[in-house]
């Protein structure tokens, strides 16, 4: 069914008119790709009367969130993993938002659908919730520059208190011009700009890079994470009065008390955080993890912030690691068209 835009232009396939904007927006064919076939897979959905809820064809520009969320139960009837039905919605989120944009269609029904989603991801309705605001007043009274930038990183990556731990400078790659512009990086991280590279790969007892080490990242896959303009500034900061490392793998934190040069344990994080969230009235001894600010509340701060601004569940379960092999390669191969253009887009600000 034919449909008109707010310049009066007259639609005949909406996917295939989407899919076109995307180009001229720059997007890459294999990211196009990706969201023809799940819109045509839902497209065919919708005109098969035995699907859908109402027994009758429909065409896209007609669809009901009721439409739509019949769509998701079947892709979770099917065995699709959730990593995978979120990305499904994402996509067609995106579309609907789109096309309401530019007047083609009067609503979007994923509004509804994306909001009743049984999503969990690190939701907890009795947690303490803190403001971009507010968080950003707390850092500001954070002076210590080790401090600063291990709350800061946490902050605006979202990586559990093992993975932090565990960075070498080798897992890093800032502007040329920083303290990192000379150091040999992974080859996973060639042509990403500035990111993160968090690898599965080191676990509490075992020998990573040449160290020993008493941490484990619990990724489900190796994830690169983009870092912005603010988190550069801090981690160049940072490594300008970082102490001379003790060991070989070149660590990105280390302590700069009485373990001085070696490399920052899980204890020394929490501590860290714990010591200045009680300065804020956040912590206190004795209290629940519904009160309490700790590493792990940063992970939900991260959570909860990044996805209601990008409304993509996906990518926030991409940069979380939580993503399993069955999307993790479509944004892998995406990364810089699709995962470092929606963060960049939507991370909040802290300075």
């Amino acid at each position: 069914m034919a449909v008109e835009t707010a310049d009066g232009e007259v639609v005949e396939d909406p996917v295939a008119y989407f899919l076109q904007d995307m180009t001229y927006h720059g997007k890459t064919e294999r990211t196009k790709d990706a969201y023809e076939r799940v819109l045509r897979r839902f497209e065919a959905f919708l005109a098969d009367p035995e699907a859908n809820p109402m027994d009758a064809e429909k065409a896209v520009s007609g669809a009901s969130h009721r439409d739509c969320m019949a769509w998701i139960h079947s892709l979770r009837q099917a065995d699709a993993a959730d990593s995978t039905v979120a990305t499904y919605a994402s996509y067609l989120h995106r579309f609907y938002a789109y096309m309401t944009q530019v007047g083609a269609f009067e609503a979007n029904p994923m509004t509804l659908v994306m909001e009743e989603m049984d999503e969990q991801i690190d939701t907890n309705p009795s947690r303490r919730e803190i403001t971009v605001a507010e968080m950003r007043a707390f850092l500001r009274e954070v002076h210590h520059p080790l401090d600063h930038a291990v709350m800061f990183t946490l902050l605006k990556t979202g990586m559990r208190v093992g993975e932090l731990c565990n960075l070498d400078c080798r897992d890093v790659v800032l502007a040329d011009d920083t303290p990192l512009g000379d150091v040999s990086n992974r080859a996973q991280l060639d042509g990403r700009g500035p990111s993160l590279y968090i690898s599965v790969e080191p676990s509490a007892g075992a020998t990573t890079n040449g160290e020993r080490r008493t941490a484990s990242n619990k990724r489900k896959r190796s994830t690169v994470v983009p870092v912005d303009e603010e988190l550069t500034t801090v981690l160049t900061r940072w490594l300008a009065v970082r102490p001379d490392v003790t060991s070989p793998a070149n660590p990105l934190f280390v302590s700069t008390s009485g373990s001085w040069g070696d490399r920052l344990t899980t204890d020394m994080v929490h501590h860290l955080v714990e010591r200045h969230a009680a300065e804020r009235g956040w912590h206190r001894a004795g209290a629940d993890s519904e009160e309490n600010v700790t590493p792990h509340y940063f992970r939900h701060f991260f959570t909860t912030h990044l996805r209601d601004r990008t409304g993509d569940r996906g990518i926030v379960k991409y940069l979380r690691g939580d993503v399993g092999g069955d999307i993790i390669d479509t944004y892998t191969h995406n990364w810089g068209d699709r995962v470092r253009e929606t963060y960049e887009r939507n991370i909040y600000s802290l300075l």
